[in-house]
């Protein structure tokens, strides 16, 4: 045998026994590492059906507000509360809860208000109201990225967010 194919052997046969070093898929979610408020890692069982949803914005805060106003959406902490129970709504229509959410992706604009800065503590605060607290002690996966704007000027946050159904 050429040593192509016996490098390549040897690969496959450490890969399998990696795998059955592991156990195989897990039987549950299972959430591990991190620091803080957030999984390093998410490991999905086997064949688990998933809910992912699109790109949630926040609803506007005040109605009495005018267009264009701070009033209007709230600060980051306040758009932030709106997308995560938008979400939670979503998740309901499935027969989920936050409790299944394994991942989420943040996209956070900087706030004029604050000096141009992105409000990391305000979108900290929402998660946090949500996420990695007495009644759901879920610490998700997630990403946050700084974006320079939304679709709407007036948005400061949009987040997307995967869930996972329960084994049977």
């Amino acid at each position: 045998m050429s040593v192509r194919v016996l490098s390549a052997v040897a690969m496959l046969a450490a890969v399998a026994m990696t795998a059955e070093a592991q156990g195989g898929p897990p039987s549950k979610v299972t959430f591990t590492g991190g620091r803080g408020n957030i999984s390093n890692t998410v490991a999905i069982p086997a064949n688990a059906a998933v809910v992912w949803t699109s790109g949630t914005v926040p609803s506007v805060a005040d109605t009495s507000a005018p267009a264009g106003s701070r009033a209007r959406f709230g600060d980051t902490k306040t758009q932030a509360i709106s997308v995560l129970k938008a979400i939670e709504t979503r998740l309901k229509e499935h027969g989920l809860g936050m409790k299944d959410v394994v991942y989420l992706r943040a996209y956070l604009v900087p706030d004029k208000e604050k000096g141009g800065t992105i409000d990391v503590t305000g979108w900290n605060e929402a998660y946090g109201q949500f996420f990695n607290n007495a009644t759901n002690p879920v610490k998700t996966a997630r990403s946050t990225v700084g974006v320079l704007a939304l679709v709407n000027p007036e948005w400061l946050v949009e987040v997307e967010a995967f869930a996972v159904f329960p084994p049977q």
